[in-house]
Order: C-alpha cells, then structure tokens, then sequence
C-alpha cells in the first residue's frame, strides 16, 4: 500500500543541474582539469566528494585541496542559486505535489544537496513536504539507500509504503535497494530500472496515472 512519496531535488523538482555544471566548470577550469557537459553526466545523483573525484579522474590532490576545491565548488553553486525562484519547478511539479497533498499522502524530499533545504524555500515548496533528507543526513551516498531510509523513517512509514522519483541511475538503485517502488524521470536509457518512466518528468501527468501505472 502507498502512503508516501520521496522526490530527489535536482532533475525531478527543479533543474538546477545547469548550476552545478557551472560551478564544476569553473572550478575545472581554475585547477586546469579538462571538464565538460558529457563529463558532468557522471556526477548526476552522486555526493560532493564523489563528484569532485570524477572530475579529477586521478588528478593528484591532498586532502586539504579536496576539502577546499569541494568548499570553493559550494560557494560558486550557491551564488548561482540566488536566481532560483518558484518560476524554476519543473512542469508539472506543482500540481503532483499538490494531488498528493489533498489526497492525504504524505511527501518527502531525500536530496543528496547540502544545499537542498534552501533551494526549498526559495521554490515556495516547503508547505508541501512533511520531512526533508539532505546531504547531512546520513553518511553513505545513493547508490546506498540510506538516504530514502532516513526518509521513510521521517515519514513515519515502511520502505514498502514508499514511491522515489529519482532521475539518477545511483538514485533509482537507491530506491530500489531501500525496497521502495521508483519513478525514474528522463531517459530509459539513464533510469530504465525504475518501476515506471516519465521521460518528460511531471508534465501532464497525474497522480492518478502513477497510481494506476505503479499497482496496474
């Protein structure tokens, strides 16, 4: 039985996907490490750290340089969330959440951003949520599924009782490891494991449709 369903941030809910290319980009750039859009495809869905060790790809680098290029990243990704607005929810976002809302679900966010909860409030999402998971919430990163564990938990409920919209391949198998039903939004190609596929994410899609498509 469903009782609640768990959005990743980046990609299902808003794109700030764009964002954190940039600030890869410019911190590639600065540290002379070739960086690019079909590159930055690896980092969908991973933590900071992991990320930042992609880029590199064996470049060298202390700690103390990882910990500075991954706070330096942060900076650069959260001066290019100040344009963030409610404008910037994905089609049709807004409606699931509401659907699921007076439909008496509960909703919750499991994000691997630190930055997740003010991304929240500057899209006026807040008031849909009943629990948020974020980068400081647990330890392991999706594919682990810790993350939507920690979500459920928040929620109150069962991993079974629960639906992930991922857009990530390590998110979809997060989800599918916690024992969660999984919505995979954009390619098959990318989150073909999931239960069901949305390639144009929410847009004119019910939660009716989920419904039926999850349990039909």
């Amino acid at each position: 039985m469903i009782k609640g369903f768990i959005f990743d941030l980046d990609g299902v809910l808003t794109d700030t996907a764009n964002f954190h290319y940039l600030a890869w980009k410019r911190l590639a750039d600065e540290i002379g490490v070739d960086f690019d859009r079909d590159r930055n495809e690896a980092l969908r869905g991973v933590s900071r750290r992991q990320s930042l060790m992609i880029l590199l790809d064996g470049y060298p680098a202390t700690e103390d340089q990882i910990v500075s290029w991954m706070e330096r990243k942060n900076g650069y990704y959260v001066e290019l969330l100040q344009e963030i607005r409610e404008t910037n929810l994905l089609p049709g976002v807004e409606s699931i959440l509401q659907d699921i809302q007076s439909a008496g679900y509960l909703a919750g966010l499991a994000s691997a951003s630190k930055n997740a909860r003010d991304v929240v409030q500057k899209l006026n999402i807040g008031h849909f949520l009943n629990s948020i998971s974020d980068g400081y919430s647990v330890e392991a990163p999706k594919p682990a599924p810790d993350l939507f564990l920690h979500a459920a938990r928040s929620l109150g409920l069962n991993p079974e009782e629960c639906v992930v919209a991922e857009d990530a391949e390590a998110g979809i198998e997060a989800g599918i490891a916690a024992g969660m039903k999984t919505i995979g939004i954009g390619p098959m190609a990318r989150v073909g494991k999931a239960d069901i596929v949305l390639e144009n994410g929410f847009d004119g899609i019910t939660l009716a449709d989920i419904i039926g498509k999850l349990l039909g």
